[in-house]
């Protein structure tokens, strides 16, 4: 298993820019994967859900970097705020507040990107245009000291028309080079999933979250 896992992860790393960083996607998947992936070396690991990621930091090794790139509820961030490496789906003023009282709470400054809506899925999270720009001058206001806003993160329709997939990721990339001329902070664009990995790169991603193409299918126990 490990040999398989190494090698699938060499292969994405290897298509990324000079540092890009690959999150491997980990979300139902045992911590005995999870060390196994570490021990390839790699150190970059994504969740979804605040329970399954605390749970797994505390019995795996402490220099993982976790990334939280699922849909974040703002009573669950005092479980992440005290380790998480990154968080990708700020898609709310009142997230960003809470995170950022967290931050405080542990003395931390929390890095963090925000989630703009690219895809045309009602059911896809994400900061509408006007939010995304009022959020920007907040944060530029220094209304929230204990972040620091790194990027921006985006998810696609989920469709076969890859023209469609280009022009969201093409409009994501468009708000993370002006948020560039504005934020020296700026360093991550954050888009591309299995499916759909090669053309977010080609539009400029600098992370990609890979889930299934490293560790198989998602497994969900029966509850």
């Amino acid at each position: 298993m490990k040999n398989e896992l190494c090698n699938k992860i060499r292969f994405y790393a290897g298509q990324l820019p000079p540092d890009g960083i690959l999150v491997a996607v980990s979300k139902t998947k045992p911590a005995e994967m999870i060390r196994a992936a570490y021990d390839c070396p790699h150190l970059h690991f994504g969740e979804n859900k605040v329970q399954e990621m605390k749970a797994k930091h505390e019995i795996l090794l402490p220099d993982i970097h976790w990334h939280m790139i699922g849909h974040l509820q703002t009573n669950k961030v005092k479980y992440i705020a005290p380790f998480v490496w990154l968080i990708h789906s700020v898609d709310r003023e009142k997230l960003l507040r809470e995170i950022d009282k967290q931050a405080a709470k542990h003395k931390r400054i929390i890095p963090v990107l925000f989630q703009i809506k690219i895809a045309k899925e009602e059911t896809k999270f994400g900061l509408t245009e006007a939010d995304y720009q009022a959020l920007v001058e907040k944060y530029l206001q220094n209304a929230f000291p204990h972040i620091r806003l790194q990027g921006l993160m985006g998810m696609a329709s989920l469709t076969d028309d890859k023209d469609q997939i280009r022009r969201e990721f093409r409009r994501l990339r468009r708000h993370f080079e002006a948020l560039q001329k504005h934020i020296p902070d700026i360093r991550y664009l954050s888009m591309g999933m299995t499916g759909d990995y090669r053309i977010a790169l080609d539009e400029g991603a600098n992370i990609i979250r890979i889930g299934s193409g490293i560790f198989g299918e998602r497994y969900y126990p029966a509850t």
